[in-house]
């Protein structure tokens, strides 16, 4: 593999923040699976939690899931290669002397599931010694027999290779020809299979999909040898290969001639669009330092939001529980408490959710057997909730999960994760060009780029794709080496 090849492959998957992690138990499938029938996984579940009752646990959950990958990368017409990953097993969660314990195994037999729980609650029994209170959990309804899937029109899993192959090969052939010198490709597909039961009386069976298409161009300037790229303006949604259709009736034009794609997404378009954008880059002037006003869009903020609204209001990072990757949090529980800190001003209203269709973190229940809903975060810029789950909700003086419990894997004890979280639409409907009609000096980004914040998800930096000059409500040409500086309360008010 070629040093720039091992970059774009390695790039992306590092700075995605929404792939899988690597799995140590993945390993390659033949595209034939056949899943274990319902009642078999209940008897198995239910081995896991008599065996967990019988050796003293007070609660017990138990995740029989498996996972397939599916990633095809290109670089311009070729396929470099294909890539299929199973990983199957399950998971264990209890409370025994008032302590969590945890243990999985990929040994799915009655078995298997039998020394697991033994172990699970043999590792909270020795945690307990060092526990100082015991685990709270909010009350929890089993809801017997349920089934939820994501709602697709077309498995991705059951489209040939030859078929994704082609789009990659036609995606950069469609580059090429509008000018890229380089371009990589990619697809990466997810499919969760899920059966969660717990003491509480739940038998959850859920079917999960997330579709992901990418690509980066490249223009180069043979004369200076410099080089703009755009990457693809598509998002990991949770949906099937319908999300490739393309239709004209979800593709606005944007004011800077951007196409944007609100419910599926074009491809082709995007990468004939994304090559004369990217020569148009070489091309652009380098941006005035100075303050300006922003305008943003859906496929440029997200990122903005995620940094500094999901992670800050995750309360196991509120609380100091978690600090790994992500950093803490400055939105501190006084801050909530006071009931009166102004995250935003009073037009920011941040809403969290598991429900929303089509969109990436939506799922029926959560890892801990919770019915996903949707809650406020920041209501008319008022910091008023956070992110929390069972054992959590107590400490706001809640009685109910909020639903955003995740695990990446059946190897991995579910712990409080971040949901959907989105910005509310204000109350008068408005075009970009209604935003960009308002302002005497701005820029109108779309597209997220390269990014920093410190570890308490306070002061930040963001890039983005494309980079466009407003003057006096106008469009007046296209910018470069544009990066916006803030802190998460400022920039909100």
């Amino acid at each position: 593999m070629e040093r720039r090849d091992f970059l774009q492959l390695s790039g992306a998957a590092a700075g995605t923040l929404l792939i899988p992690r690597w799995d140590p138990f993945a390993r390659p499938w033949s595209g034939s699976l056949t899943p274990i029938p319902t009642a078999d996984k209940k008897q198995l579940a239910n081995i896991a939690l008599d065996t967990a009752k019988a050796h003293g646990a007070t609660y017990a959950d138990v995740r029989i899931a498996r996972q397939l990958n599916q990633f095809i990368n290109g670089r311009e017409t070729k396929i470099q290669n294909v890539t299929n990953t199973e990983s199957f097993g399950v998971g264990i969660r209890v409370i025994a002397n008032g302590t969590w314990g945890f243990a999985s195994t990929q040994d799915v037999t009655a078995d298997g599931v039998k020394r697991a729980a033994e172990q699970a609650v043999a590792i909270a029994k020795a945690n307990a010694r060092l526990q100082t209170e015991p685990v709270t959990l909010a009350p929890q309804r089993g809801y017997g027999d349920v089934t939820w899937k994501t709602p697709i029109e077309k498995n991705a899993f059951d489209i040939s290779i030859k078929e994704k192959a082609d789009l990659l090969a036609a995606v950069g052939d469609a580059a090429l020809k509008a000018g890229a010198s380089f371009i990589f490709t990619g697809l990466f597909l997810v499919n969760e299979q899920k059966y969660f039961a717990s003491t509480d009386g739940s038998y959850i069976d859920q079917d999960v999909h997330r579709t992901w298409p990418q690509f980066q161009v490249t223009v180069v300037d043979k004369a200076s040898g410099k080089f703009e790229t755009r990457d693809a303006l598509s998002a990991p949604v949770g949906m099937g290969w319908e999300y490739l259709s393309g239709r004209p009736v979800d593709k606005i034009k944007t004011p800077a001639g951007a196409l944007v794609y609100r419910n599926t997404y074009d491809m082709l378009e995007d990468a004939r669009l994304a090559a004369q954008q990217t020569k148009e880059k070489q091309a652009a002037k380098s941006v005035e330092a100075g303050k300006w006003d922003l305008v943003l869009d859906p496929t440029h903020i997200w990122l903005t939001i995620h940094e500094s609204v999901g992670h800050p209001l995750e309360l196991d990072r509120v609380l100091g529980y978690e600090a790994n990757y992500a950093g803490t949090s400055f939105a501190t529980l006084d801050k909530w408490k006071s009931k009166s800190f102004k995250y935003g001003s009073p037009l920011v209203n941040f809403v969290a959710d598991k429900v929303q269709t089509g969109s990436l973190g939506a799922v029926g229940y959560d890892d801990e057997g919770v019915k996903t809903k949707e809650w406020d975060l920041v209501k008319e810029g008022i910091l008023v909730n956070y992110q929390a789950i069972r054992d959590q909700v107590h400490i706001l003086g809640q009685t109910e999960s909020h639903g955003c419990c995740y695990s990446d894997s059946w190897s991995d004890v579910q712990f409080q994760r971040m949901p959907n979280v989105s910005l509310r639409a204000g109350t008068k409907a408005q075009t970009p060009a209604d935003l960009i009609a308002g302002v005497e000096k701005g820029i109108f980004i779309v597209g997220d780029g390269s990014y920093s914040i410190d570890q308490q998800r306070y002061n930040f930096q963001f890039g983005g794709q494309l980079f466009y000059e407003i003057r006096k409500g106008k469009i007046v040409g296209m910018l470069r080496d544009v990066a916006y500086q803030s802190n998460t309360q400022e920039f909100w008010n």
